[in-house]
């Protein structure tokens, strides 16, 4: 086993916490993630998706700042789907009923096997990377306890700076978005927790984020 196959799984996580619905890095940038929805341009007219193209550009040419696109597709679990219907047909009394909830689960898994029902996320990552105060790092840690107690209250400070900054950007972005004819909600600390869980646990039966 090498030095790098012995490291703790939390080593190559660039994360640092989840808090105050803000992603922390280790590196000490802060990261807003935007849920997206989405636009079926197919059923859109030359001249609707001709704007649309239009709207997205002139959104993008006026950020000023780093931007993160993504688009998450994963092999839909329907396991508990199944079983959900299964449960179902268990309590059916009437027997047709129950004959066609059986027949149904039968065409869903004989479909599956022929076909990869895929599912789809679009997030827009918000960035923002303060520089490195001196009062966290410089005299002020050096001197006694009261100067500690300021230091600390001036990194208190500067964070809550720093996350105003990080939420103005993504009030922004949600706002051009919403020009564009989408909509764009920011993930709380729960259900940020839950993607990067369900990111690095690919198996694991994952909670549809809801518009």
């Amino acid at each position: 086993m090498t030095k790098e196959e012995s490291l703790p799984t939390q080593d190559f996580i660039a994360i640092s916490e989840i808090k105050n619905d803000v992603v922390y890095l280790k590196t000490g940038g802060l990261r807003k993630i935007l849920l997206v929805s989405g636009i079926n341009t197919e059923l859109k007219s030359e001249e609707e998706q001709n704007t649309i193209f239009s709207l997205f550009q002139n959104f993008l040419n006026g950020v000023d700042f780093p931007l993160q696109l993504v688009v998450h597709s994963r092999k839909l679990n329907i396991e508990n789907y199944l079983e959900f219907l299964d449960s179902r047909r268990l309590i059916e009394s009437n027997e047709l009923l129950k004959s066609g909830i059986e027949e149904y689960i039968e065409f869903i898994k004989s479909f599956v096997q022929d076909n990869a029902i895929m599912t789809k996320n679009f997030f827009i990552v918000v960035s923002y990377d303060p520089l490195i105060s001196s009062a966290s790092t410089g005299l002020l840690n050096s001197l006694p306890f009261i100067g500690k107690r300021d230091a600390k209250s001036e990194e208190e400070k500067s964070e809550q700076e720093n996350i105003a900054q990080l939420n103005q950007r993504s009030e922004q972005v949600i706002a051009s978005i919403r020009a564009v004819g989408l909509r764009a909600i920011a993930l709380n600390n729960t259900e940020l927790t839950e993607l990067f869980y369900n990111l690095y646990n690919p198996e694991t039966v994952e909670k549809k984020l809801v518009m």
